[in-house]
């Protein structure tokens, strides 16, 4: 990051007696990954641009414990959990936004019975949000005219029902929103879910992720939109795999507005 967008830490700005309004939980992903860090940046710029108080934990932000949880290592995520509760308690934090669906779903589904109650939000819904309030104002010049279908995560999707968040902000760029046959709340996984991302596919006729992008394919888009950084490396492998990376983009809605 550069000095424009430095990122405040919550460690560091907290015994100055600053409480942010939110904070912004990166996620395993968005902190290593090559190709997430680019939606984390992109983000933080939006951030920084409406100068709304935010905040991260940085070294002190651990993994949310979904991987593990969803693996069947219950043992695991609860250490993983009670150990970010106990963190985001002693900084009094209520308000949560983040980049990944599997960090939104994990934070405001499983860690109030754990002891962990905030008000969390995906990054779609605080932008659309923001939108709404006139605090944030889009540009639709660059993508007038391109054709964006919208891929659903499952765990934004089916597992939270935010289906019109994501699409509004896609409608407010001026193009053209095209849907692919199976969406909202029959829309079909990418195939990352469930810790998958991290184990080589069963032996089947075709990864869902190839099956998927086909998916996108057949509506002919310019850009593939996509809302988790997961989806967004499956969906991407997809593309690679049909040598269609020159026609073809994937980029998730926060770069999609950041461009705007």
């Amino acid at each position: 990051m550069d000095k424009k967008n430095k990122v405040p830490i919550l460690s560091e700005i907290f015994p100055n007696g600053k409480t942010p309004d939110i904070l912004f939980w990166v996620g395993c992903a968005g902190s290593f990954d090559d190709r997430a860090k680019k939606i984390t940046k992109s983000f933080v710029r939006i951030l920084n641009k409406i100068n709304i108080s935010y905040a991260i934990l940085g070294p002190e932000e651990s993994c949310t414990g979904d991987p593990a949880k969803r693996a069947g290592n219950e043992f695991l995520f609860q250490m993983q959990a009670i150990s970010n509760i106990e963190t985001l308690n002693k900084y009094g934090v209520k308000k949560i936004v983040t980049t990944c669906p599997h960090c939104f779903n994990t934070l405001k589904n499983e860690y109030p019975g754990l002891g962990g109650n905030y008000d969390v939000f995906h990054h779609t819904q605080f932008l659309k949000d923001l939108l709404d309030t006139g605090k944030l104002k889009i540009e639709s010049g660059s993508f007038k005219g391109k054709k964006i279908t919208y891929h659903d995560p499952c765990y934004l999707g089916r597992a939270n029902g935010v289906y019109e968040a994501p699409r509004e902000l896609i409608k407010k760029l001026d193009a053209e929103l095209v849907e692919m046959k199976s969406c909202k709340s029959k829309g079909l996984c990418c195939g990352a879910g469930g810790a998958q991302m991290f184990k080589e596919p069963e032996p089947g006729k075709k990864d869902i992720n190839i099956k998927r992008t086909e998916e996108a394919i057949e509506v002919k888009p310019d850009i593939i939109a996509a809302a988790c950084p997961f989806c967004n490396t499956m969906m991407s492998d997809g593309i690679k795999n049909k040598e269609k990376e020159n026609q073809i983009s994937v980029l998730d809605i926060t770069e999609l507005i950041d461009d705007s």
